[in-house]
């Protein structure tokens, strides 16, 4: 992100004026739109608020903005010889759409680590640079010519990857498919998007988990589905609350991630297990099975995925490489009947004619190489190490003040605050302090939760990190 340069022959403000001059002329702030606020610029150039209004006189002075008490400061429509009433309203093109943004905590969490990366970052779900296989990949590439042809490939996901796929699904996820049932996405987020447009329609009631990852994708809201939520203890979710979702509300659809759930870390028991997959081949409904976390089990014994013991078909399959490899690779993968990955495999070539190549191959080959089982087992013994750090720094820190279950697997820690903050307020104080972290709300859950990701964060950072946070809840609280 740009910012000016303090030994620069020219003054600061005269840069800020320069670059916002050149934004406004590149059609970024068009004719008429209204610029960011001097405060929010100061903070995002990291200068004094007096310097943005300096950079604001030189641009008034020029022609090129307008300031109105009340109204902020737009851009000039005389100066670059548009009207208003040729100069597209392009805020309310922003606005409009079906698709609708992500939650506000989320786009102010990503606004904080783009304008300040030294932050300690609880929020971000992806693992830390030195947890991913950067040495292996490298190596992989270096050995192997990638020659083949670049053009589209199949919509449906590489066939050497799918068949990589298939025995990686046999060997650690006791899940029996052939490559024609698999469908390659670009991560687990692209499989539930094409589910949520293609498989489901506009007024369609769906089961979610409460709290849950899916409630902060806005995805669902922008399909026209109806959300339902179905409660979530240290033990997931009670399979009787499916079928009285159904009975109530005509659900269409039940969304889950059972092992090591995003956000709480619980674990759905195999007790539960049985009797959800009994009640959900009874009513004919079918699940998702959202499964990044499996392979994290930090006793090296992954929990059974429901697809494992779906004898009827009813589960829908998706994980992806971007919780036990490298997210950069977007790659993800779906199970299912034929006629479900022959529709969406139609619908994602519409989208994108397929993912590219290259990571593809990679990916193929790492799932088959002497370097991903070893792999595996440096991750979880380093995610295990790093919750461990984190468990040690609440119980220094926070004791008395938040409770929690320790999770078995995963790269989440879910806590509930004793004192009663409200998230927005929390979070900027935290902000302030140096660290980020998700508010509870996020996920559906009420006020008063917090979510710290320790995978992202490096091992010498988590006990600041939670120092910080410490301060900002107390300060609060006093």
């Amino acid at each position: 992100m740009w910012k000016p340069e303090r030994n620069h022959k020219k003054a600061l403000y005269e840069q800020i004026a320069d670059h916002l001059e050149q934004r406004i002329s590149y059609g970024e702030f068009p004719p008429g739109s209204l610029l960011p606020s001097e405060r929010k610029l100061a903070e995002q150039f990291d200068v004094n608020r007096s310097t943005v209004i300096s950079a604001f006189a030189e641009l008034r002075s020029m022609g090129i903005i307008e300031s109105r008490t009340g109204s902020g400061t737009r851009v000039s429509t005389s100066k670059w010889g548009a009207t208003p009433k040729h100069t597209p309203n392009w805020s309310r093109f922003a606005e409009g759409g079906s698709f609708l943004p992500n939650l506000p905590f989320l786009r102010r969490i990503r606004e904080a680590l783009a304008q300040n990366p030294s932050l300690i970052d609880f929020a971000s779900g992806e693992l830390s640079a030195d947890l991913a296989p950067t040495d292996e990949i490298a190596a992989l590439m270096s050995k192997n010519a990638y020659t083949s042809y670049l053009g589209y490939d199949n919509p449906q996901g590489s066939m050497p990857l799918r068949e990589a796929l298939v025995d990686y699904l046999n060997n650690y996820r006791g899940i029996r498919t052939t490559e024609s049932s698999i469908l390659v996405t670009s991560g687990s987020q692209q499989s539930l998007f094409l589910i949520t447009q293609c498989l489901l329609s506009p007024g369609d009631a769906v089961a979610i988990e409460d709290p849950s990852y899916c409630y902060s994708l806005p995805m669902f809201q922008s399909a026209g589905l109806r959300l339902f939520r179905l409660p979530v203890d240290k033990h997931g979710v009670q399979p009787e609350d499916i079928r009285t979702l159904y009975k109530k509300h005509r659900i269409k659809m039940v969304f889950l991630n059972p092992n090591y759930q995003n956000p709480t870390g619980a674990l759905l028991s195999e007790e539960r297990r049985k009797r959800l997959l009994d009640i959900i081949s009874e009513l004919g409904l079918p699940v998702v099975e959202d499964d990044p976390y499996s392979l994290t089990s930090y006793d090296g014994i992954p929990p059974l995925s429901l697809k494992s013991m779906d004898t009827t078909g009813s589960v829908l399959y998706i994980g992806s490489f971007s919780k036990i490899a490298a997210s950069g690779l977007r790659i993800g993968w779906m199970v299912a009947p034929r006629s479900i990955v022959e529709r969406l495999a139609d619908a994602r070539q519409q989208m994108d004619f397929g993912l590219s190549i290259i990571p593809q191959q990679v990916a193929g080959q790492f799932l088959q190489s002497d370097y991903f089982g070893p792999h595996l087992e440096r991750l979880r013994i380093q995610l295990q190490f790093k919750r461990d750090l984190l468990i040690e720094s609440l119980e220094k820190e926070l004791s008395g003040l938040i409770e929690y279950v320790v999770p078995a697997g995963g790269i989440h820690f879910w806590c509930k605050l004793i004192p009663s903050i409200p998230d927005g307020i929390l979070l900027e104080e935290s902000i302030k302090k140096g660290i980020v972290m998700v508010p509870g709300s996020v996920y559906g859950s009420d006020s008063g939760y917090v979510r710290f990701t320790f995978a992202r964060a490096k091992s010498e950072e988590i006990a600041l990190g939670i120092s910080r946070f410490a301060e900002a809840l107390r300060g609060l609280i006093e």
